[in-house]
């Protein structure tokens, strides 16, 4: 067994490893510690397969922004999460009817999708000729634009998770009221004084 394939060997063993320890850990903490090792691994099996972008691509975003403020905020929150599970409980039945509807919904659009007649001649670039980033760039934007774009979705949906969790409502603080300061009256809101000199008000 040569060196390539004993690293091949080593960082897919630690990419499963770590994509299972992220599911089954009950410290969140410790979960993303477990991303992190599976995003490392993942960028050294790109390396291994001659994709330097992809590899260094997951180690500066990743691992350097996204894992680091998935610990952030998981430190930083202090979430309770079986008061968190239990809420999701509450909520499962109908959480399961809206993603049955959606998954109908996806299945009646790729039943009928196909792309459009003489599709092949608006490429934006043949696979192979380009560098590794304009053939990733080509791969992404031509052959699986429909996912890329989905996984854009399912980012913009986690951001909306990520906001419902973080929103508390605390008793005592003042919050701003947008319709009440829309309806106020001009005549109300402005009350001049009569400040005499050499007194203040």
């Amino acid at each position: 067994m040569g060196i390539a394939a004993l690293a091949f060997y080593t960082f897919s063993i630690s990419t499963l490893l770590g994509g299972l320890f992220t599911v089954v850990s009950r410290n969140p903490v410790h979960s993303v510690l477990w991303l992190i090792l599976s995003f490392l691994s993942a960028a050294g099996l790109f390396v291994l397969l001659g994709a330097e972008f992809v590899a260094m691509l997951l180690i500066i975003v990743y691992v350097g922004a996204v894992a680091v403020l998935f610990l952030f905020v998981v430190m930083m929150l202090d979430v309770d999460f079986a008061e968190l599970k239990a809420e999701m409980a509450r909520y499962l039945p109908l959480g399961l009817l809206i993603g049955v509807i959606v998954l109908i919904q996806l299945m009646f659009a790729f039943g009928v999708w196909d792309y459009s007649e003489g599709y092949e001649t608006r490429i934006a670039a043949q696979i192979g000729t380009g560098t590794n980033t304009a053939e990733l760039g080509a791969i992404i934007y031509d052959d699986y634009i429909l996912i890329f774009q989905l996984s854009g979705l399912i980012l913009l949906v986690a951001m909306i998770g990520a906001i419902v969790l973080t929103l508390r409502h605390r008793t005592g603080v003042k919050r701003q009221d947008v319709v009440a300061q829309m309806m106020r009256d001009p005549a109300k809101a402005m009350e001049l004084k009569d400040v005499k000199p050499g007194q203040g008000l």
